[in-house]
C-alpha cells in the first residue's frame, strides 16, 4: 500500500514539473516521506497533501520567482497543523486545530540558483506558531489552509522581499 502511494506521490510530482512556465521555476523533492511526523491520517491522505504542498510550492515559484530563478526544495519532515481525533466511530479520524502546541511546521533544505549559478542555499524549519490568528472568511476550511499560508510567507520573506522590484 506504501509503495503504491509513493508511486501516485511520484508521477503526480513529475507532472506538476512538467507544468513548469517560462518564468522562476521550484522543483520539490520529499526525502524519506515515511518518516513525516504528521503529513496526514492515512498513505493515500499523505501523498495528496505531499503533492499539494508541491504544487503550492510550485505556483508560488511561477507567481514570484523571475525568469532564470531556479529553487531546488528538499523537504526532510512535515508537521500539519491540529491534532488528529477519532470521528464518532465512523474509522475516520477529524483533524482539530486549536491553536495551542498543535501549530504548521515543514523542515526543508533549499538552493536558489540564478541562471545555473548558485546564488543561496540553507536548511529551515518553517513554523507557524500563530496559525489561527487573524483568519477570515470560508477559505479557512480549504485543505491545508494553514500550511499554503505558512510556505507562502515564508517564500515572499525568503525570495521576494527586499530585491529591487520585488512584487
Amino acid at each position: 500500500m506504501k509503495q503504491q502511494c509513493r508511486a501516485l506521490l511520484f508521477s503526480s510530482l513529475v507532472a506538476a514539473a512538467g507544468f513548469a512556465s517560462a518564468a522562476g521555476t521550484v522543483s520539490v523533492s520529499f526525502i524519506d516521506a515515511s518518516k513525516y511526523w504528521d503529513a496526514g491520517t492515512t498513505p493515500w491522505d499523505e501523498a495528496a497533501n505531499l503533492v499539494s504542498l508541491a504544487e503550492h510550492l510550485q505556483a508560488l515559484g511561477k507567481r514570484y520567482l523571475r525568469d532564470g530563478e531556479v529553487l531546488k526544495i528538499e523537504v526532510f519532515d512535515v508537521d500539519l497543523a491540529g491534532t488528529t481525533r477519532p470521528w464518532r466511530g465512523s474509522g475516520t479520524e477529524l483533524r482539530i486545530a486549536r491553536g495551542g502546541a498543535d501549530w504548521p511546521r515543514i523542515g526543508l533544505r533549499y538552493k536558489l540558483e540564478v541562471n545555473g549559478a548558485p546564488v543561496r542555499s540553507a536548511e529551515e524549519s518553517v513554523i507557524n506558531m500563530n496559525y489561527t490568528r487573524g483568519l477570515v472568511g470560508a477559505r479557512y476550511s480549504e485543505p491545508l489552509y494553514h500550511e499554503k499560508k505558512m510556505l507562502e510567507k515564508w517564500f515572499k520573506a525568503s525570495f521576494v522581499e527586499g530585491r529591487a522590484g520585488a512584487d
